[in-house]
């Protein structure tokens, strides 16, 4: 198990490199002067071609593009993305709290949504084809279909507005995480269970289930050994689910007020911003490397035959 965790993790690195290379050939390929852009974003009242030309200079634009590639990629794996454009300030010193608040919400979410998407996928798959099958798999496409921004926009109204239960915004306490989770577990949750409950459904039908109950088995036991089994198709499914609610989480911290990295990467956007943008899809692309490394990992643990085909 030691050598296919290093394997796999080795593997990583040329992905990375790769990703981090397609990072930064994406955000240079704007027609935008890199220099005219810094000179706007600090509101310069006049800008020369002799101001340009020195920051330029100042900031290794004019060196050659293998060259800066070289320097920043150096400095991003020290953790320096550079300074914003806007503010000055180092954009680790603006990424790291608002990643901070995107990945409490995404996590707490997330334990949400695998333990929803395990139970109801469990319980759809032994009642399946009955009324309550079709209950919940009815109103899980119903509550999927809804756009997320909407479905906000109602509970804030009804439970934050009319009701004065829970605050509309902002990230003040335990209650400031309850409609953003819920929001974010109802639009992920009927999707998942769908993959728990015909990953159920299918090893239902194994030999090995026939097997058990002939022994003797209980059907709690039963039922144990085909979640578990089940189980190892919808682990990739769940470790990806992390990185994808954290990367769309955009909208939500947006209705929310949320301090995190969705409306961070909103303003930096509209602010032309290019560090930090530069630096939000980068650490959204290595993000879902790790969670898809873990997930093989967990997956070889799990299956000890997937270790010796790699």
């Amino acid at each position: 198990m030691g050598s296919y965790i290093v394997k796999r993790i080795l593997l990583t690195v040329p992905l990375l490199i790769i990703i981090s290379f397609i990072t930064f050939v994406l955000i240079n390929l704007s027609p935008l002067d890199p220099a005219v852009v810094v000179l706007q974003a600090q509101e310069v009242p006049q800008i020369t071609d002799e101001l340009i030309a020195q920051t330029n200079k100042a900031l290794g634009f004019d060196q050659p593009f293998m060259i800066q590639y070289v320097n920043w990629i150096m400095a991003v794996v020290q953790l320096d993305f550079g300074n914003s454009y806007v503010s000055g300030e180092p954009v680790w010193s603006l990424m790291g709290p608002a990643f901070m608040n995107t990945l409490k919400l995404t996590l707490v979410s997330s334990v949400f949504i695998i333990a929803l998407s395990i139970l109801l996928g469990v319980i759809c798959a032994m009642r399946e084809g009955k009324l309550l099958d079709r209950s919940v798999r009815g109103v899980s496409f119903f509550l999927t279909a809804m756009p997320s921004y909407w479905l906000a926009a109602m509970m804030i109204w009804y439970f934050s507005v009319k009701l004065d239960l829970l605050p509309t915004s902002g990230m003040d306490s335990y209650r400031s995480y309850i409609l953003p989770v819920i929001v974010i577990t109802v639009s992920y949750t009927g999707i998942y269970f769908r993959t728990v409950r015909s990953s159920m459904l299918s090893n239902m039908n194994e030999d090995y289930v026939l097997y058990a109950r002939a022994s003797g088995l209980s059907e709690k036991k039963v039922t144990l050994h085909i979640l578990r089994n089940s189980l190892q198709v919808a682990v990739s499914i769940f470790c990806m689910a992390i990185p994808i609610v954290l990367g769309s989480t955009v909208v939500i911290e947006n209705v929310f007020a949320w301090p995190g990295l969705g409306r961070l990467s909103v303003k930096s956007i509209l602010s032309r911003d290019f560090p930090i943008i530069q630096a939000y899809v980068l650490m959204l692309a290595v993000t879902f490397v790790l969670f898809n490394t873990l997930s093989d990992i967990i997956n070889a643990a799990m299956n000890p035959r997937l270790r010796k085909e790699f």
